[in-house]
Parts: structure tokens; C-alpha cells; sequence
């Protein structure tokens, strides 16, 4: 587990592959519950190679100086992303 809320990944390996490769990270709130919204590509076996892009919103929290996942939300494709986008745009720019 991290100490830092910047030292924070998702990358994650199994038997010498890279199955989770981390892209991109955007830190959303720091303190003792921290979000993190990361773009990350999943190694695809059939394939040999990574698949597209996919996000994730992660919210993490600080217990005994670690900061340990409780909770995320997978968005899977690009598509999905753009209409989260459009929805929280059209929700903000509401009076």
C-alpha cells in the first residue's frame, strides 16, 4: 500500500505480465479519503497485446498511514466516458 496519495497505482503485474498498465493519473481530492481517476489499458491474453483505454474512479483511505482502496467505479469504454462528460456538463452549467 502507498504512504502518498501520489505514490498511489493500479498497475498490477501477474506471473511477469503487466495485466493492468497505468496510462495516466489525476489526483481528485487528497486527505484521509482520497480520490483518484486513472486511464489504464488491460493486457488481453487472446490478443497478445493491450486492449483500448478504459478509466477508473478509485476513492481511497488513509488507515494506519496507508492509504488502502474502499471503493471504484470502472468506466469501460470511451462512449461511456463521453456521456458521463456530457452529463455532469449539462448538470454544472444548470442555474
Amino acid at each position: 500500500m502507498a504512504l502518498r496519495v501520489e505514490d498511489i497505482t493500479i498497475n498490477y503485474e501477474e506471473d511477469g505480465v503487466l495485466v493492468v498498465k497505468e496510462l495516466d493519473k489525476v489526483v481528485l481530492s487528497k486527505g484521509s479519503w482520497s480520490t483518484i481517476l486513472f486511464k489504464y489499458q488491460q493486457w488481453e491474453k487472446n490478443k497478445n497485446d493491450y486492449g483500448p483505454e478504459r478509466y477508473s474512479i478509485r476513492r481511497y483511505r488513509k488507515i494506519d498511514d496507508e492509504y488502502r482502496q474502499q471503493a471504484k467505479f470502472n468506466i469501460s469504454s470511451k462512449d461511456q466516458a463521453v456521456k458521463l462528460i456530457d452529463a455532469l456538463q449539462k448538470w454544472i452549467n444548470q442555474p
